[in-house]
């Protein structure tokens, strides 16, 4: 057993991890170690967020093909599809992962880390146990993985989970997804523009994407329902499960025979089953007991610090700490935790905001890549309401010279939630194609509290699709004048 020093200790080298480590000993002789007992560049890299965009873009490309006359469009190659997300995931070759942590200074330690004590973690490698000291900070950034529900002979018949879905090899014929949320509607999205002749999506509630605005909800729904493939049964779970010759075939491979679901009015077979019901968080055995800590997930403070933990050694983030499962705000939760903990090793104030994690309370910016994108920051009306804000808002759909140039059947919506006390913007949400594209303007309106009399300077370009924030405007002021 061998016992090495760093500066700082990250365990999980997803890209929460990577910009903690990275951050922290930027432009200092500090030293750090990431530890990673899977790939480095982590969920998002090789099951997540980058493979499911790979597989997403091509059913956009081909939507906007076939709605501009005068462009000849094809239904996508399955196989050079499946090709082009290899290589954006490098073939899950993380090699390059570990050159760049080398190029930043990191050093890249594979193997399973655990907490043996305070500042001390022990990793399991293949060249034998190592203990690692840290000398300021041991961050954790470990993730989720994907929760199998509790439903009789769901386990047995080895669904696939996200990471499955995302890997797949074949494309099933026949589908059902138990779930309604980002990865349910996502990956039934794909599965139907690759081919797969029927989807069925089973939600336990009465809509999808419930914690966005209802109309974006209904929105999305339209559009899996308009591929006249996807089939979405709400208040639906299945009471049983079985399957025929279950084997564990390879991630992205059918696991056996068909799979039979036993549903309150009937039965549903299919040739796979994909389970969408949340995550669970990766800290089971990362030795949470030696530090006095339960097994779950990891309450922070807004410097990311775990509050349970004293002496301001231990952080956590990305999806471990619970406060947002989404890649981008877990590297910004890790930019941030990356400054703290070197502002901490040098002495220096925390009083600046980029200290402090505030975004992740109610200013998130998300999109979801169905046909037709979601993209929203910040609150929804409800929960803007429910917060105490006095709340009204302006909702119109997207009907501008750039949207109509853009493409033939261009059809969205926009809404704005407004605090009137303040005449500032508390959310957006835009449903619409490439609506992604057009998210940041209002998150920026959102973070930096910007009045709407401001944003009547803000003049959009003609004739561009943002030129709808000026139909928002003009709504907006009809209501006031």
């Amino acid at each position: 057993m061998t016992e090495v020093e760093y500066d700082v200790i990250v365990i999980g080298a997803g890209p929460a991890g990577e910009n903690a480590a990275a951050y922290a000993i930027a432009g200092s002789d500090r030293t750090a170690a990431l530890v990673e007992r899977e790939l480095f560049g982590g969920e998002c890299s090789y099951w997540a967020c980058i493979p499911s965009k790979a597989l997403l873009r091509p059913g956009a490309v081909l939507g906007l093909g076939e709605a501009m006359p005068g462009v000849s469009a094809s239904g996508p190659r399955v196989a050079d599809v499946l090709a082009r997300r290899d290589a954006f995931v490098h073939d899950r070759d993380d090699s390059s992962q570990v050159e760049w942590a080398k190029s930043a200074g990191i050093d890249a330690v594979r193997g399973a880390g655990r907490l043996i004590g305070e500042r001390l973690v022990e990793v399991e490698t293949e060249d034998g146990v190592k203990v690692l000291r840290a000398r300021h900070a041991v961050v954790l950034a470990t993730g989720t993985a994907a929760a199998i529900p509790d439903i009789p002979g769901v386990r047995e018949a080895l669904p696939w989970t996200s990471r499955d879905a995302t890997g797949l090899t074949v494309v099933p014929r026949r589908v059902a997804i138990i779930g309604g949320g980002v990865v349910a509607c996502e990956t039934a999205t794909w599965l139907a523009e690759l081919g797969a002749e029927e989807v069925t999506l089973l939600v336990r509630g009465d809509r999808l994407l419930p914690r966005s605005e209802p109309f974006a909800s209904e929105l999305v729904l339209r559009g899996l329902r308009d591929t006249g493939i996807v089939e979405v049964r709400f208040h639906t779970e299945p009471l049983l499960v079985s399957r025929r010759d279950a084997e564990d075939t390879g991630v992205g491979r059918i696991h056996g025979g068909p799979v039979t679901l036993v549903l309150g009015d009937g039965e549903l077979e299919v040739d796979e089953l994909v389970v969408a019901t949340g995550r669970t968080p990766a800290t089971g055995d990362l030795g949470l007991d030696a530090v006095g800590l339960p097994a779950g997930y990891l309450e922070v403070d807004d410097q990311l610090t775990v509050r349970a933990v004293p002496g301001d050694w231990l952080y956590a983030v990305g999806d471990v700490n619970h406060r947002v499962a989404l890649t981008h705000m877990g590297k910004y939760q890790a930019r941030v935790c990356g400054d703290v903990i070197a502002a901490r090793a040098t002495g220096k104030s925390l009083d600046r905001p980029r200290f402090t994690a505030s975004a992740d309370h109610q200013q998130v910016p998300q999109v979801v890549y169905t046909a037709p994108e979601l993209a929203s920051v910040g609150l929804t009306e409800h929960e803007a309401r429910t917060a105490g804000h006095a709340v009204d808002t302006v909702e119109l759909d997207i009907a501008v010279a750039g949207s109509a140039l853009s493409r033939d059947d261009f059809h969205g919506r926009a809404k704005l939630v407004v605090d009137t006390a303040t005449d500032r913007i508390l959310g957006a949400t835009f449903v619409g194609p490439d609506m992604g594209e057009q998210l940041h303007a209002a998150t920026i309106a959102v973070v930096g509290q910007v009045p709407l009399d401001t944003l009547w300077n803000a003049v959009p370009a003609f004739p561009a699709v943002s030129e709808f924030w000026l139909r928002l405007l003009e709504a907006w002021r009809e209501k006031t004048i």
